[in-house]
């Protein structure tokens, strides 16, 4: 019994681990496709707010972004989606999360 939990415990381990994959983002750079463990946040972004220094998905549907000094914004604007449009590129967010 006892190795048959240690077995399920490791296999869980190894996929937390394995969560991420990557692939070409629409403009040729790499961009991560965030999965089971991921720490990632990946938006498009239209540039409104001057450039794109990090950022995360909130638990209320909204992107907040940091400010070139680090202060947090939550994006009103929509100036960030899920999904690429015309005038948008690829970001990154390293989703540092940060109360709001």
């Amino acid at each position: 019994m006892k190795t048959t939990i240690l077995a399920v415990a490791a296999v869980l381990a190894m996929a937390g681990v394995s969560g991420c994959a990557y692939d070409e983002g629409p403009r040729g750079g790499a961009t991560v496709a965030v999965g089971v463990g991921g720490g990632y946040y990946d938006a498009y972004y239209d540039d409104y707010y001057g450039p794109f220094n990090d950022g995360y998905w909130g638990d209320d549907g909204f992107f907040y972004y940091a400010d070139t000094g680090h202060n947090w914004h939550r994006d009103d604007g929509h100036h960030f989606q899920r999904g690429n449009g015309n005038g948008f590129h690829a970001v990154h967010g390293s989703g540092a999360h940060r109360e709001h």
